[in-house]
């Protein structure tokens, strides 16, 4: 049994999928559609760079779903491996629109807009500069919390990824980030300060909320083929309501993807197929269980070398 997986922020390069954008017109095609939907050339920005136009949020995230999506493509017309047949479909923070949009729950063109407009909302919740994100590495989600409880009156961060074990993400305006980041140097945990330009996946994220809130709701879904991992839960549904609900909740709440990846495995998943550019989550998934077997796809011969374990 196999689920599919999809990247999100921080998976990017520049000329990412530029090999399957050279080779397949209809490829090219849907960059096209990308340009037009966007009403600017997003694929100048994923093909060319510079890379500093690529990180900014409101490209990065489209761009990332753009490159997921053409994979796709490439999967469905250029072998006989069937999505359709995974059980689960995951995302990453915005790989779960990609993983929507892909099993037929939100179209190409929907799914793009969303995430150009999800990406400007979350970067102009806090003035830029203000806010950001670390990384806290070799403890777990309990001991976080437990420090977060007991420093909360003297700095206020938030748990904003919990992707596996021993890597925790926090966000938060830079003044308690960086108070919260010495009390981890006399703790002697280490800990990364994230290239992020805004604290996302926590409560500073409420004006983002409330804009995609509207556009979420005014937004055409249809009920997935896959059964969908939600970021907020680290639950299946297939629910159209509680699909856009969760989406929502998703800005402003910590993506559980540990929580995720465990959940698919207790459900009989023992094969995880990442698509989209990069092998973040692959990684993650590895520390999570050792045991499972994960296949990456994000070049033409990665499709001759999936192997699955029964």
């Amino acid at each position: 049994m196999f689920s599919v997986i999809f990247p999100g922020q921080g998976s990017q390069s520049v000329g990412m999928v530029k090999e399957l954008h050279d080779k397949y017109d209809y490829i090219k095609e849907l960059f096209k559609s990308a340009d037009d939907t966007l009403g600017y050339s997003i694929s100048k920005i994923i093909l060319e760079g510079p890379k500093e136009d690529l990180d900014l949020t409101e490209n990065t995230q489209p761009a990332i779903f753009l490159a997921s999506y053409s994979i796709c493509e490439i999967i469905k017309k250029e072998s006989n491996f069937n999505l359709d047949k995974a059980k689960y479909f995951a995302g990453h923070s915005l790989g779960e629109y990609s993983a929507l949009s892909i099993s037929g729950s939100l179209n190409f063109k929907d799914a793009i807009k969303l995430l150009n407009e999800r990406g400007r909302a979350m970067q102009a919740a806090v003035p830029k500069g203000t806010g950001g994100m670390i990384a806290v590495l070799g403890v777990d989600i309990k001991e976080i919390n437990n420090l977060l409880e007991d420093n909360k009156d003297n700095c206020k961060c938030y748990i904003a990824n919990d992707n596996s074990n021993g890597q925790i993400v926090l966000s938060g305006l830079n003044q308690d980030i960086d108070k919260f980041i010495d009390i981890l140097k006399t703790k002697k945990i280490k800990n990364i300060k994230l290239p992020v330009s805004a604290p996302f996946h926590c409560k500073l994220m409420d004006k983002a909320t409330s804009i995609m809130s509207n556009k979420i709701n005014n937004t055409k879904f249809e009920k997935p083929k896959n059964l969908i991992i939600s970021n907020v839960t680290g639950q299946e549904t297939q629910e159209i309501e509680k699909i856009k609900d969760l989406l929502i909740k998703q800005i402003e709440s910590p993506v559980r993807w540990r929580e995720s990846v465990i959940y698919m495995i207790k459900n009989g998943v023992s094969n995880f197929i990442e698509i989209g550019p990069g092998k973040v989550l692959s990684g993650l998934v590895k520390r999570i269980d050792k045991t499972v077997n994960v296949n990456t796809i994000n070049k033409i011969e990665d499709l001759n070398d999936i192997k699955l374990n029964d």
